[in-house]
C-alpha cells in the first residue's frame, strides 16, 4: 500500500469531524441534564451544608462519567465497519 492509498478522503475527514462534534455535543447535553437532576435541588431548597456538598459532588462525578461514556460509545460505534443487511450479498440489488 502506498502512502497515497492510506490517506483519507475529504469526505471521510468531514464525517469524522461531524461525528466527533456530535459525540461532544450530545455528551455535554446528557451530562448537563443529569447534573441538573442530581444537583438541581440545591438551587431550590434550603438544604443542610453536607447534603448540598454531597449532591454537588455526586452530580459532578456522575456527569463526568456519563460524558466520557457517551463520547466513547458514539466514537466506537462510528468506527465499526458497516455490515451488509443480508449476509452474503454485496449490493442491495443482488
Amino acid at each position: 500500500m502506498t502512502t497515497h492509498e492510506a490517506r483519507r478522503t475529504q469526505a471521510q475527514r468531514d464525517a469524522i469531524t461531524v461525528e466527533i462534534g456530535y459525540a461532544l455535543f450530545s455528551a455535554a447535553f446528557a451530562a448537563a441534564v443529569v447534573f441538573g437532576a442530581i444537583a438541581g435541588p440545591v438551587l431550590f431548597f434550603d438544604l443542610p451544608g453536607r447534603v448540598e456538598t454531597l449532591l454537588l459532588r455526586t452530580g459532578t462525578a456522575v456527569a463526568a462519567v456519563l460524558f466520557a461514556a457517551r463520547v466513547i460509545s458514539v466514537l466506537v460505534r462510528f468506527r465499526r465497519p458497516a455490515q451488509p443487511s443480508q449476509p452474503g450479498r454485496t449490493s442491495p440489488d443482488s
